[in-house]
């Protein structure tokens, strides 16, 4: 067993000591200059403290394409005017009338005094915040001094959600000492709240491993101060939930067998639930959790499926039994995905549909926790999530294995990396919108990717004009030149491939997020492994806090692991 875990706890307690400072609270308002000013209607008017700062949230927006979304103006404007007294309310009815320009440009103005910063000015913030991460980035677990992640509580704001939430645009309302629960052991220091504040509760429990809790407005959901994914307790998690995929490994051609033999069963119930399964290993969708109260973004995942969300086509692109998916995921995410099906699930999926409106459950016999039961008795430890982090892992393994090649130098090797990832990111639906930037560096780096090809090309002259001297020479010196020649255009020529390479991944990857089954679903070890075989710098591939986050990984992994 690795170093990094030691003395065991009973079953479900996390640990024994637990002490900490508390979070860290955003800092107070700062009401704006007397010069900046709001004009309602082209008329200037003060706006109070509260209803002012809610304002900056938005004029800090003003050149974000949010800002023109009817949903998140009405939003806005609805919480804005909570905020107002009763005379701004009377006079502020109508968003449209609202100039917000000399706001939005005095922020702008404050963001490019930042960049334009002294080296002495910067050092004194950094200095800062390294104070800030000294006295209150670490706590005490057991015998263990344990980095926290996020002991600044997030300033108040505009909600964004992501995808079109129905959401946007509320106002995310300051989070204050009443609000937050803290957690520590009962032999520790409790940290003490802000004066004249109290905390909400001080809680001693230690099957949990949070240390600072609070609900926030707009989902109504409970956000934690945790600790880094590389403290020893978070690693250990991570470790286990990749042994749990390699159990899967095991019996994973066992499962499939049975949920094709269920396809046939005489009861609805197990044929639904085999169907599902089928789904969620072979398309790696989620399986769709009952929503929480107050959650109001229209998103399904597997089992919450209704008929609305699939087309069946006998026929369809020149394959048969095609099954059409459209609907919102996780985040407000679509997934819109044209798969060909086996027979059978097609045979199945029309007659779940039979009689149905399009608003009806697909799978109106089962649930999530009906599901992830039923794994239960397949192998212990198993859930829907598994079959992502299994399939994800094993799929980036066989792509390693398929796109590497062992001639290629270190860029062309990455690329390869890369498009393995992009296998897994693709198979798990993670889609970002291509950057705002993107046509623009693009375009960069295709600049520098033409002054490169004429440097190539001179350095070609230059080589064949000394070859043709040292014809007429065949002296020694004329033979280096020529040899440094050489050496010029060969190295012009890795450059030139290296920014190509360059081009051809961001372009491959402009609409695809590569982060999120790098850091969830991928078991780092089989990454170590490719890079300790191939010699490839391991920061090619995870940034610091990547390496940080898989440490357990990096320390374990020999370059002939096997997932």
């Amino acid at each position: 067993r690795p170093q990094w875990e030691e003395e065991r706890h009973p079953e479900g307690i996390k640990w024994k000591f637990l002490e900490h400072k508390g979070p860290v609270f955003a800092p107070p308002y700062e009401p704006l200059p007397e010069n900046v000013k709001f004009y309602y209607d082209g008329k200037v008017m003060k706006l109070s403290p509260k209803a002012e700062e809610v304002a900056t949230f938005f004029a800090k927006m003003l050149d974000h394409e949010y800002t023109t979304k009817d949903i998140f103006r009405k939003n806005f404007f609805k919480d804005w005017r909570k905020e107002m007294t009763s005379e701004e309310k009377s006079t502020i009815t109508n968003l449209s009338k609202c100039d917000f320009t000399q706001m939005s440009q005095y922020f702008k103005a404050q963001t490019e005094a930042r960049k334009q910063m002294s080296k002495e000015e910067k050092q004194k913030i950094k200095e800062e915040n390294e104070r800030l991460v000294k006295e209150y980035g670490f706590c005490v677990m057991d015998n263990h001094k344990e980095r926290i992640a996020n002991f600044k509580i997030e300033p108040p704001g505009l909600f964004r959600g992501r995808g079109n939430h129905p959401k946007m645009g509320m106002l995310k309302r300051r989070i204050m000492p009443e609000d937050i629960i803290i957690n520590c052991s009962k032999d520790s220091k409790v940290p003490p709240p802000p004066p004249g504040h109290k905390w909400k509760e001080v809680r001693h429990d230690n099957k949990v491993t949070w240390l600072v809790s609070w609900t926030e407005n707009i989902q109504g959901s409970i956000k934690y101060i945790m600790l880094n994914p590389s403290s020893r307790i978070k690693g250990e998690k991570d470790w286990q939930k990749y042994e749990t995929a390699r159990r899967l490994k095991k019996c994973v051609d066992k499962i499939r067998n049975q949920y094709r033999e269920d396809w046939k069963s005489k009861e609805m119930k197990v044929r639904q639930r085999a169907v599902a399964l089928y789904f969620i290993d072979k398309l790696a969708l989620r399986a769709g959790n009952e929503k929480e109260e107050g959650e109001t973004a229209d998103t399904v995942g597997c089992c919450s499926l209704r008929v609305e969300h699939i087309n069946l086509h006998p026929e369809l692109d020149g394959q048969e039994y095609m099954v059409e998916f459209d609907f919102l995921g996780k985040d407000s995410i679509r997934y819109y995905n044209k798969v060909p099906v086996e027979k059978r699930v097609f045979k199945n999926l029309q007659l779940f549909m039979e009689n149905k409106q399009p608003e009806d459950d697909l799978f109106d016999r089962l649930n999530t926790s009906i599901l992830n039961k039923h794994l239960q008795d397949l192998m212990e430890g198993l859930t829907a999530k598994v079959f992502r982090t299994y399939n994800a892992s094993i799929t980036l393994q066989q792509q390693l294995k398929e796109l590497t090649t062992p001639d290629d130098n270190i860029p062309a090797k990455i690329l390869s990396y890369n498009r393995a990832n992009r296998a897994v990111a693709i198979l798990c639906n993670h889609q970002r919108a291509p950057p705002k930037t993107f046509e623009k560096s693009m375009m960069n780096l295709q600049t520098k990717i033409d002054a490169k090809k004429d440097q190539l090309a001179d350095a070609r002259r230059e080589l064949k004009s000394a070859k043709a001297d040292a014809k007429v020479r065949r002296d020694e010196k004329s033979k280096k030149t020529v040899e440094s020649k050489k050496k010029a255009v060969q190295r012009i020529e890795e450059q030139l491939m290296k920014l190509e390479v360059q081009a051809t991944d961001r372009e491959e990857n402009k609409q695809i997020a590569l982060s999120t089954s790098k850091l969830n679903y991928l078991d780092p070890r089989i990454s170590v492994a490719w890079c300790k075989k191939w010699g490839i710098p391991i920061e090619k591939i995870y940034n610091k806090t990547q390496r940080e986050k898989f440490a357990w990984a990096i320390d374990m992994a020999e370059e002939d692991y096997e997932f």
